[in-house]
């Protein structure tokens, strides 16, 4: 599509013995992403984003969304957002039975501003075989994507749009995971569930009230996937002492700092939607600048993934992986195991826990099989049989009494 302008956003990276330089935004070749070349020490040419072992002369390039707007409004106002760059006409991917007035008004709005829908879709199904499916039946003449709703709606239409080389405007209507952000959509293939590469939004539109009126476990789903970033960065530094495997220091950075950013106001009004929408995101851009999903998946997310193997109906994923978390942390050094319990009580995270509780045989299970459920994927859990330990939590531990039965 060759919009290849740069962008005028410069930002400052201060970095001790160096003369800091900017932080350049320049346009991809689908011209529409902010492709950030980060440099460090002037003069000395080292590009040092990605995590790629010792090779840290090599220019490290990243996409992160060109246009970010978390307000109340803002899906009123998709279709201006889409008009500005001309993407038209668009295709719609939405969740199934999403409620008619949140999809009515999106469609509303791409006819308000002149947005013909190339193919409007329910998702009923997350895999690989329905994105294929979706995109032969996305037009040629179809200039962007978007995917409105909740984590397989968003994950199809991210992927549909990579398969289709089509900028991809993710529009979540809860924020129950980082997932629509991340440079990766989670689907099935063939029955079983992988992680498939797809680069992250273009553009991401969080309707804060929309999202306010979210029922209330899936505002709790996305506080627990956000504090499971806590033992995921201990994980990858752990894997870095006992295998060497690199660290960025950037990306862990900005997925611990993501967690303390939303603990500011831990509530679920319009500024801790923001919070936590903003928090979200940004572990979507730390796992782009990692070139992995280290940041933001570790011990905890292999529990999650083990337990999704085997349960009949998966319970929501910042569920699992945030009772994961705090399970885990209590193995790991350093103080993140208070704080993900003082987190957890302040936002009533429990209460949606308890209201379906887990097998505690399951978990005993997919504990013991997490270390293999990822290759070559270091964690906690590779060094021990944690299982007696979490199994004297859940039988001791006040706050997780009803959490299992």
């Amino acid at each position: 599509m060759g919009h290849g302008t740069p962008t005028a956003g410069r930002v400052f990276l201060p970095r001790v013995g160096f003369t800091p330089q900017p932080l350049v935004g320049t346009a991809n070749r689908r011209g529409l992403f902010g492709t950030l070349l980060l440099v460090a020490g002037k003069g000395h040419g080292i590009h040092a984003l990605r995590s790629g072992g010792s090779d840290l002369m090599k220019n490290a390039q990243i996409d992160v969304p060109r246009l970010v707007r978390m307000k109340d409004g803002a899906l009123q106002r998709l279709g201006l957002y889409l008009a500005r760059s001309r993407l038209t006409p668009a295709a719609l991917l939405h969740s199934e039975g999403m409620l008619p007035s949140i999809l009515d008004t999106a469609r509303q709005s791409l006819r308000d501003y002149g947005i013909a829908a190339a193919l409007v879709s329910e998702v009923n199904e997350a895999s690989v075989e329905e994105a294929a499916r979706l995109r032969s039946a996305v037009p040629s003449s179809c200039k962007a994507l978007i995917g409105l709703g909740g984590g397989k709606a968003l994950d199809i239409a991210k992927y549909t749009a990579s398969l289709a080389e089509l900028p991809y405007f993710a529009v979540p209507t809860s924020l129950s995971n980082d997932g629509f952000c991340s440079p990766q959509a989670s689907l099935t293939s063939g029955g079983k569930r992988q992680s498939v590469s797809t680069g992250p939004p273009e553009a991401v539109v969080v309707d804060l009230a929309v999202c306010q009126q979210a029922p209330r476990p899936l505002w709790h789903s996305g506080v627990g996937d956000l504090c499971s970033k806590f033992t995921a960065v201990s994980d990858w530094k752990l894997a870095f002492y006992r295998r060497g495997e690199p660290v960025n220091d950037l990306a862990a950075l900005i997925s611990d700092a993501s967690v303390f950013q939303f603990m500011a106001n831990p509530v679920s009004d319009r500024e801790g939607i923001r919070l936590l929408a903003t928090a979200l995101m940004l572990n979507g851009v730390a796992m782009e600048i990692a070139g992995s999903s280290r940041p933001a998946s570790g011990s905890e997310h292999l529990i999650s993934h083990a337990l999704d193997m085997m349960e009949a109906s998966p319970r929501l994923h910042g569920l699992q992986t945030g009772t994961a978390a705090y399970l885990v942390s209590s193995l790991q050094h350093g103080n993140h195991h208070e704080k993900i319990g003082e987190l957890f009580a302040r936002t009533g995270f429990w209460e949606s826990v308890r209201k379906q509780p887990f097998s505690k045989e399951e978990w005993r299970i997919a504990v013991e099989r997490a270390p293999s459920v990822k290759e070559d994927f270091y964690t906690i859990l590779s060094e021990r049989d944690a299982w007696p330990e979490f199994a004297r939590m859940i039988a001791h531990d006040p706050a997780l009494v009803g959490c299992f039965e």
